[in-house]
């Protein structure tokens, strides 16, 4: 029995089927999601294929250390921000073997929500070794912790299938 839902899997094995005939892989970024967007795709057979690897870099210190991203980006714009998810995206396919990634950061709740950066915030970003880059701000609300990360996935799946083979 999966851990995810039936519309995650469809998405997920659509990535697997279409890039594993294109010979492409993928490679995630993931903070708030901890790891699910990866989840997911190797919840498929043949994922071996197509997800090359996944970073979860939930501190500060690991989006640095692992992806590269500037601590001068994290000082100036916050871990949840547009500019740490493009360069979250930019370490994780320069680093991996992949042909597109994806990166999410956000705040997924209960806590840790402000005016500016309410809960649910979360921005996304894909990116494809052609130069392709997708930036998603999304604004999922106070919805509970857990359907901010399924939401999230959701999106993710999708910004990575609007980047691959058709």
């Amino acid at each position: 029995m999966s851990l995810y839902l039936a519309d995650i899997l469809s998405e997920a094995e659509a990535i697997i089927r279409t890039f594993g005939a294109a010979g492409l892989m993928v490679s995630t970024a993931e903070s708030c999601t901890g790891g699910l967007i990866a989840g997911a795709l190797t919840e498929i057979a043949g994922s071996s294929a197509v997800v090359d690897r996944g970073f979860v870099t939930y501190t500060n210190t690991a989006k640095m250390e692992m992806l590269g991203v500037q601590e001068a980006t994290l000082a100036r714009f916050g871990a949840v921000s547009e500019e740490t998810a493009r360069q979250m995206v930019h370490g994780a396919l320069f680093r991996s073997r992949a042909s597109i990634a994806v990166a999410v950061t956000g705040i997924a709740g209960p806590g840790g929500g402000s005016a500016e950066k309410p809960v649910g915030l979360v921005h996304l970003a894909a990116k494809s070794r052609n130069g392709d880059l997708i930036h998603n701000k999304m604004l999922y609300g106070d919805i509970g912790r857990g359907a901010v990360r399924l939401a999230t996935v959701r999106t993710a799946l999708a910004m990575i299938r609007q980047l691959g083979p058709r």
